[in-house]
């Protein structure tokens, strides 16, 4: 591995980033970047050797003094998902940003089939056309739909019996972000400089009927998959107070899911990080205390 390179994570306060960083920071043969919004959110990496700064993606002149000295970033896709536009401008800032600056390599964090027809997935499209047209050498992770999503939903789901989705019969190759991060951390530190595309998600294609049979196991009780129209599933979310651009986006996921854009299960995990991902049904299985429906039914 080459010595003393400078690695750079941004949005290294969310979940995502600040695991790769953590993954990375007991390494002694690369300099670690970390970026934020609020640098004060990372002093506990500070201690750890980490070299904090600030990136406001809202701010594109604070990105190059950020990226200052990065031989390879990683491109963490941003949450700005509350108004159409914003998140891709984000994107394209922060690789002017880091051409600007000399980086060698980016790896950035995109979406299972990006398609610019499907609202979830068009940023990520046109995030990898910027990525492609900058001169830079780039990598593609293209996380399938992460499967702490489902801990999100079931409860409601075991405590109601019904788990409602417009994804028809379709389903995904769900994929933990504990997997993700372990990926992203690996191609960050590795010395490959080639362009390439990587489908992370997990090993095996678990559909939503699937997800409803398994939480009627971990309950023990019966929990039925529902299939809604689009229309009917948006008009939930709202009224459950969602923004409308924000639930037309989960529809659009859905909608995706229906149409098996996500039924990719793939080696690249196991390629990167050497162990296989973790199962819908053994994370399940050891969230237990996210399900507290469950927890109680059993």
């Amino acid at each position: 591995m080459a010595k003393n390179r400078t690695l750079l994570v941004t949005g290294a306060s969310g979940r995502l980033g600040r695991r790769v960083v953590e993954l990375l920071a007991d390494s002694r043969a690369d300099r670690l970047v970390a970026t934020t919004r609020n640098p004060d959110r990372l002093a506990d990496l500070a201690k750890r050797g980490v070299i904090v700064r600030r990136a406001d993606f809202d701010d594109p002149k604070s990105l190059q003094a950020a990226f200052a000295g990065a031989d390879r970033l990683l491109l963490v896709s941003t949450d700005a998902i509350d108004a159409p536009g914003r998140r891709i401008e984000q994107h394209r800032a922060a690789i002017d940003a880091a051409r600007a600056v000399g980086a060698g390599h980016v790896i950035y964090t995109s979406f299972a089939e990006p398609d610019p027809r499907f609202m979830v997935a068009a940023d990520h499209w046109a995030t990898e056309r910027a990525l492609a047209a900058s001169g830079l050498g780039w990598t593609a992770l293209r996380h399938n739909l992460y499967t702490e999503y489902l801990a999100q939903v079931l409860p409601e789901a075991i405590a109601s019996g019904r788990l409602v989705a417009a994804a028809g019969e379709g389903g995904a190759a769900f994929v933990t972000r504990e997997d993700c991060a372990r990926a992203a951390a690996a191609a960050l530190s590795s010395t490959d400089t080639g362009d390439r595309v990587l489908e992370i998600a997990g090993p095996a294609i678990v559909t939503v009927r699937d997800v409803a049979r398994l939480a009627s196991e971990l309950a023990g009780r019966p929990v039925s998959y529902v299939p809604v129209e689009p229309a009917a599933l948006k008009a939930g979310l709202v009224a459950a107070g969602l923004r409308g651009h924000v639930a037309d986006v989960l529809v659009s996921m859905h909608v995706a899911m229906a149409q098996g854009k996500f039924r990719a299960a793939t080696s690249a995990v196991a390629d990167l990080t050497g162990r296989v991902p973790m199962s819908v049904a053994a994370f399940l299985s050891s969230k237990s205390d996210l399900l507290p429906a469950a927890a109680a039914a059993r």
